[in-house]
């Protein structure tokens, strides 16, 4: 059962911020105010479905005692018992403490791990499968920084995924992706093993966290290119190293202002994101058994080219859809990483 004078508090909460935003709330509290309307709505929905079949059951059951309504009471007492386990389960996911991160755009960060050219190409084909993702959720993918490779791979790559849920989707990305598969550049036919590494973290603002401008080094520098016409002949590349923690972060796009907006906007996410990593641990000695644990050195999956294969490893999932997943598909193994994070939670807090 789900507790009843839980439920009861968060209706009243809810009545008390529909009545105060109906009554015009202060300018300072209205975002506050309706932000945690908006994310109460549906738990109040769930909630009046839960009363309403919680008092039909025990309508139908009173019925049962009336010889001429029985046989009606009799139809509707397996229905109703049947559906209220479901509707239970539902709440209870819904109580479940939030990430107060979901909500927030996401920084994307890709970079080739062991492979060479092999590896850079696998992070490029990353990078496309996330940006057909994004664009398949309808939310908008911007490229903050990309330094190609030679053979048309990458180096590295920095993207603001904006959206909602984009982050609290995103987030079990993080870790090492493994590709086997014959690469591009190998004569023989032979299967190799590369990887990615990809970090999924939470855009941060100023208000946030504050940065001393003494705990920063600004450093300009001349943008590599292509070559040619190409070379960018001005010191507008910027890279920002944050002392106390040695985090060091580069743009170079043309801009040397805009460069540091995006310098500056990676770091407070990094900064933010190495936060939440310490409360959370903090918080869970298990945290490393969840899927959204962010952990960037584990190998979280691995595509297999040959076999048209996909598995995750955290939830021992495979899928032989690869070139769907691979086109920006991903809506299967996502939903089915949030489950089992869920369920893991779930249990946590039940314990």
């Amino acid at each position: 059962m789900v507790p009843m004078d839980r439920l009861l508090q968060i209706v009243r909460r809810f009545e008390f911020l529909e009545a105060r935003l109906s009554a015009g709330a202060a300018p300072a509290e209205i975002a506050a105010l309706s932000r945690e309307y908006a994310e109460l709505k549906p738990v109040v929905a769930e909630i009046s479905a839960y009363r309403t079949a919680l008092e039909d059951l025990a309508e139908a059951e009173a019925m049962l005692a009336d010889p001429e309504m029985r046989a009606l009471a009799e139809d509707e007492i397996p229905a109703l018992r049947a559906r209220i386990p479901g509707m239970e389960q539902a709440l209870r996911l819904a109580l479940l403490p939030k990430d107060a991160a979901d909500a927030r755009p996401a920084i994307l960060e890709i970079r080739p791990g062991t492979g060479g050219e092999e590896a850079a190409l696998f992070a490029g084909d990353l990078l496309r499968m996330y940006q057909r993702y994004a664009e398949g959720q309808g939310w908008r993918f911007e490229l903050l920084d990309l330094a190609p490779s030679e053979l048309g791979g990458i180096r590295e790559a920095t993207a603001r995924v904006e959206g909602e849920g984009a982050f609290a989707r995103l987030k079990y990305e993080s870790g090492v992706h493994r590709v086997q598969r014959v690469p591009e550049t190998e004569a023989q036919g032979r299967i190799h093993t590369s990887a990615a590494t990809v970090a999924v973290l939470p855009e941060a603002e100023e208000v946030d966290l504050e940065i001393p401008a003494s705990d920063i080094r600004i450093d300009t520098m001349r943008s590599s290119g292509a070559g040619g016409q190409h070379v960018n002949t001005t010191d507008s590349a910027v890279r920002i190293t944050h002392l106390p923690t040695g985090i060091i972060v580069t743009s170079s796009e043309k801009s040397q202002h805009r460069n540091r907006e995006i310098a500056m906007q990676v770091l407070r996410a990094r900064l933010y994101d190495l936060e939440r990593q310490r409360l959370a641990e903090a918080r869970s000695a298990d945290r490393k058994a969840q899927v959204g644990s962010g952990d960037r050195s584990e190998r979280i999956r691995t595509y297999n080219f040959p076999q048209g294969r996909m598995t995750d490893h955290r939830i021992n999932l495979t899928l032989y859809a690869l070139p769907q997943i691979m086109a920006g598909e991903l809506a299967e193994v996502i939903s089915a990483l949030t489950a089992h994070d869920q369920a893991a939670r779930l249990a946590e807090m039940e314990a």
